[in-house]
């Protein structure tokens, strides 16, 4: 499937990040993945959207996200998920290029703080 060029670049980083996987994820019916769920170590730190407007929902520290919905209006919520957490981010939008991987490194780091002893160790053998 042929991506948007902001998608296709953001995807390119998340690919990137240390110990990250994605799973696309399909409607019932369908065959087209519509989203990437990106996790390290089985959590969840970002989703892509692979149709339609293009965004990406990043997990985010309270104080940040709320000062990024009064900076930007391509932030917002957008999901059943907890938005004082999670935040989305229109990548056509007004939030430049490089603040999304800000966000995108910032969203991991948020998430490989949750994770065990035991997991950051696997994940940095992971990481080399």
């Amino acid at each position: 499937m042929e991506l948007p060029d902001p998608t296709a670049a953001l995807k390119a980083v998340l690919d990137a990040m240390p110990g990250a996987q994605a799973q696309p994820m399909t409607a019932a019916r369908g065959s087209t993945p519509l989203v990437l769920i990106y996790k390290i170590m089985g959590k969840m730190f970002a989703i892509l959207s692979l149709r339609a407007k293009p965004f990406v929902i990043l997990k985010c520290d309270p104080f940040r996200a709320d000062v990024l919905r009064e900076t930007y209006r391509g932030v917002g919520h957008r999901s059943h998920l907890d938005r004082r957490y999670w935040i989305s981010v229109d990548l056509d939008a007004d939030v430049p290029a490089n603040e999304i991987e800000v966000l995108v490194a910032h969203s991991w780091d948020q998430v490989a703080a949750t994770l065990t002893r035991k997991q950051r160790e696997e994940l940095a053998a992971l990481s080399g």
